[in-house]
Formats: structure tokens, sequence, C-alpha cells
């Protein structure tokens, strides 16, 4: 082989090698849009005569994640005023008294990133860490997470304690009725995955 077709191949090969690495950057940044018809916001609270059970509406969530260091942005809103578990009295008392909803009408999360590695395709299991808005004040939290990724679409599941009287909010127990001091919230949701192209992700 002559020097030049062994430079032309050498070039080829280097063409190749650098479409392959765009290639694979492309991807490694992603938008995660929450889907509200997909998305299920519940609420359990335990009293001694039963556990009550209840659900919220999502407003908009949307993500900015990158997977290779873990760093997500963006947030996730519920509509505060949405809460309702099936009793008409209840909830107006939690809305008054407990969340004072006319006040403060969203209930947010905004991470900022990702312990644990989330697989391109696949199920993960990590943990995020954010800021947790309520009754308006912000708490800083680390929440397990289960997640499963596709090129174009995510569900996520996630789990954690909101100790809402340790927090500064009222518990509703009465003398003839006790609740718990905190409430468990289940979040899973559905939604799109928008890939960042590797120009666009450089740029960033």
């Amino acid at each position: 082989m002559n020097t030049t077709r062994l430079w032309a191949s050498i070039g080829a090969v280097a063409l190749i090698l650098l479409s392959a690495s765009a290639q694979s950057a492309t991807g490694q940044q992603v938008t995660l849009q929450l889907d509200p018809a997909h998305t299920s916001v519940k609420f359990t609270l335990a009293d001694v005569l039963h556990t009550v059970h209840g659900t919220f509406q999502l407003k908009s969530g949307m993500l900015d994640f990158n997977l290779p260091t873990g760093k997500l942005s963006g947030e996730i809103v519920v509509d505060a005023k949405s809460g309702e578990s099936g009793s008409g009295m209840r909830d107006r008392k939690m809305h008054k008294e407990v969340l004072e909803s006319a006040t403060y009408q969203e209930i947010s999360f905004r991470p900022d990133r990702v312990d644990g590695t989330v697989a391109s395709q696949g199920k993960s299991s990590v943990n995020v860490h954010g800021i947790f808005r309520i009754h308006g004040v912000d708490r800083e939290i680390t929440v397990p997470t289960e997640v499963e990724m596709s090129p174009d679409h995510w569900t996520a599941t996630v789990h954690f304690t909101v100790p809402y009287a340790k927090w500064g909010m009222k518990n509703p127990s009465t003398l003839f009725l006790r609740v718990s001091d905190s409430v468990e919230i289940d979040l899973t949701t559905t939604g799109s995955v928008h890939q960042h192209s590797a120009v666009g992700t450089a740029a960033q």
C-alpha cells in the first residue's frame, strides 16, 4: 500500500470514529416530558380507624437530564387545589386547614441531580435529589426512583414521605380521630423523551 492510500485509509477510519463518537454523544442530554394524562400522584394518610387514600393532579412537568453526569434540572408541578380523598368534608378541612391551598396553590419538585446510573435503555434504580416546595416552603429531599428508559419514552415511579406536621402544617387530628403526622406520596409517570443533537449537547 502506498503512502497516499495509507493516509486515505487512516482518514477514513478517523471519520468513522468521529461519526460514532458524535452518535454516542447524541442522546446523552435528553428532555423528559411528563404527560399529565399518564401521571398518577397518590397520597396515603394513616389514622387509627382506617387508611385514607387520595390523589392530586399533575399541572406540568419537564426535566432536562444529562445521563453521563447525572445533572438534572426542570420542575414538576402539582395542583395543590386538586387534592381529593373522596370525602367532601375531609377534603375541605385538608385544603383549608392543612394545605391552605387557596394561598399555596402549587406543590413542586425541582431536581438537581441523580445519584446512581440511569441506563439509556432499560430499568434503573436511583436516588433523585432536589428541592420540594409545599405550603410555600422549600425543603431539600432525596427520593428513591425507579426509571425505565427507551429511545422515545420513559416511565418513573417515585415514593417518599412528607412529614407535614414537622414541616409546619397543621395535623387535622381531633379528639375522636387521630391521624399520622406524615403522609406517603407515590408518583407514577410516563412521558416522552426528546434527544438533543450532538451539536446542541456540546453547546451546553
